[in-house]
């Protein structure tokens, strides 16, 4: 219960001068609505001016002080604040007010952090922040669905939440242009601070529209986004009630070391090891008719993912008894692999080592999972074949390799990674970079002890960021949480089918009201329900088991996910410091 003395001081001390006539404009209509005498705060008048376009125009002129930012800034200011009308041309999230800002630098050599921040004038007192994706460089705006989103569902902001991204602190020329991380605190914001610095921004944005704080604070993202989520449950418990992070890119220094040792492992004997787009099909058709029918069903689907591998084995060796070896392993043509392509193949299908661990603390990351060439992968992100449709240095994984081992680590850009770049040259500066812009701790004592849900996910053909490096990540958890402990915080799913974000089963499930009921009820979330976005499988469903759980075909329609049934693994997976 507040007086009315007590709310014209709560208006007056405002942290931030700006808001101080947002919060302070109906103080007479407040005080007349008291009469004199003291009454609860849910009987006075708002303390927030009551009209929209009037509260979104107030915030045109905030400013941030740097105090009220949780990491280092010379603080930030907003740019601009404009009202979007429910029926605005191309608006399907409802009345909003668009806020777009700046935060600044300590160093006035790199970039600031552009920032939207969208506040509905129907909000849920709920927000969530929005992740970005690759090396960002461009505005997340929040006004679009989250990551697996079904498209049936209302945006967030629809919702009436409170959404919010950035640029994470730099603008990009597209794809994986690595130029800001010559700069040391452009680095830092895009490795982690500017999760925490825009979150701060939205903070004082909220209190000064609303007149109060959040209830629950999320995060969503996937990719680099779901990187960005294990740094807000990782290093900012405080802040978040809930994450959501999909196929992450937790481990991203480790992640881009392996991606330069798998382009190396294609351009090897004067490129003869690539795989051209032909010889690639070749390889998929044969993995797919070994696999597919593992689980009970031939799909399309290799959702038995632990038995493809085994049964695949023979194709890891340099034998008559691999399947898809040319005789003598010559090269004879686009109807099978050579010595020299299978050997690139089994190089990633290799945990990529360094000898050395990037956190000092945890001997667990000297080692980078494999990816899944012989187990389901098509290779393909989207349209875009990642071994490179021309040749290994069109690779996908070629891009972020230049950009973190020639820019980040050795910090030269003249470079050639993939001929003079030695990791151990450069073993404290790895070491350095793992802290700044990896999300790979363990340890969430602070986010479990606050309450905080974790809900992670990673598609089992993921040809980009290895599904492993997740399962591996889970694993480790294991080794410092017992089951019913970890249980009760973090759920971890796989996902047959899916590659990064697409491929041949391209899930889209509720996450957001599966969080939203695991936090606001107490309802954990069991075996998930998605379905498939692809054209021409639309609709089809399938269960998404909690890890290392899998979906096995029972009976009744093959594209219902009442056919199947969770399954624990007949065999494990060949993932480096599996724990069981």
């Amino acid at each position: 219960m507040k007086s009315c003395r007590s709310h014209r001081l709560s208006c007056l001390s405002s942290p931030i001068a700006h808001a101080r006539p947002l919060l302070c404009a109906s103080l007479a209509v407040l005080l007349a609505a008291c009469g004199g005498q003291q009454e609860s705060a849910e009987n006075a008048a708002p303390l927030v001016i009551a009209d929209p376009a009037q509260a979104c125009q107030q915030l045109a002129t905030m400013t941030f002080a740097a105090e009220v930012i949780g990491e280092p800034t010379t603080g930030g200011n907003v740019i601009s604040a404009e009202l979007i009308a429910a029926d605005a041309a191309d608006n399907a999230n409802g009345e909003y007010c668009k806020v777009l800002g700046a935060i600044h630098p300590v160093d006035s050599t790199a970039p600031d952090i552009n920032f939207e921040v969208n506040l509905p004038s129907n909000w849920n007192s709920r927000t969530i922040q929005f992740g970005g994706g690759g090396l960002n460089g461009s505005l997340v705006t929040g006004l679009g669905r989250y990551t697996l989103q079904p498209p049936t569902e209302d945006t967030p902001l629809k919702r009436g939440y409170v959404t919010l991204g950035s640029d994470s602190g730099h603008k990009s020329a597209g794809g994986f242009d690595g130029t800001f991380y010559l700069n040391e605190e452009a680095l830092e914001n895009y490795g982690h601070k500017q999760i925490k610095k825009t979150h701060d921004v939205m903070m004082q944005l909220v209190q000064a529209r609303y007149g109060s704080a959040p209830q629950f604070n999320f995060f969503i993202g996937g990719s680099q986004g779901g990187h960005e989520g294990f740094d807000a449950a990782q290093r900012y418990p405080d802040d978040y009630n809930g994450v959501i992070a999909g196929y992450p890119a937790h481990n991203v220094v480790m992640l881009h070391l392996s991606a330069l040792n798998f382009t190396k492992a294609l351009m090897a004997n004067d490129g003869k090891s690539w795989l051209n787009p032909t010889e690639v099909q070749k390889l998929v058709s044969v993995v797919y008719e070994r696999c597919d029918a593992l689980d009970g069903a031939a799909d399309g689907i290799i959702s038995n993912v632990a038995a493809c591998e085994a049964k695949n084995a023979p194709m890891k060796k340099l034998d008559a008894e691999n399947p898809v070896r040319c005789k003598d392993g010559a090269d004879t043509g686009d109807d099978c692999l050579s010595d020299a392509q299978l050997q690139a193949l089994i190089t990633i299908d290799t945990p990529y080592l360094t000898g050395f661990p990037v956190f000092p603390d945890d001997t667990a990351t000297a080692a980078f999972p494999k990816w899944t060439p012989f187990a389901g992968s098509t290779f393909m992100t989207g349209t875009q074949q990642l071994l490179g449709a021309e040749g290994p240095m069109q690779a996908l994984q070629a891009a972020p390799a230049m950009a973190t081992a020639g820019l980040a680590i050795a910090r030269d850009p003249m470079m050639n990674v993939f001929t003079d770049f030695d990791a151990n040259n450069y073993v404290e500066r790895i070491k350095e970079l793992g802290e700044k812009m990896s999300a790979n701790s363990i340890d969430l004592d602070r986010f479990q002890q606050n309450g905080g849900k974790l809900i992670f996910y990673h598609g089992m053909h993921d040809d980009f960021i290895p599904p492993y490096s997740s399962i591996y990540y889970y694993n480790r958890l294991k080794t410092r949480y017992a089951p019913e402990a970890l249980g009760d915080f973090v759920k971890f799913y796989t996902i047959p089918g899916m590659g990064h974000g697409n491929g041949i089963f391209t899930a889209r499930m509720p996450l957001l009201e599966t969080l939203e009921a695991w936090i606001e009820q107490g309802t954990a979330p069991g075996t998930l329900v998605a379905t498939d976005a692809n054209e021409a499988t639309l609709g089809r469903s399938r269960p998404i088991c909690h890890y290392p759980d899998w979906p096995r075909y029972d009976s009744g329609d093959v594209n219902a996910a009442t056919s199947f049934s969770c399954q624990p693994p007949e065999l494990i997976l060949d993932v480096p410091g599996q724990q069981q």
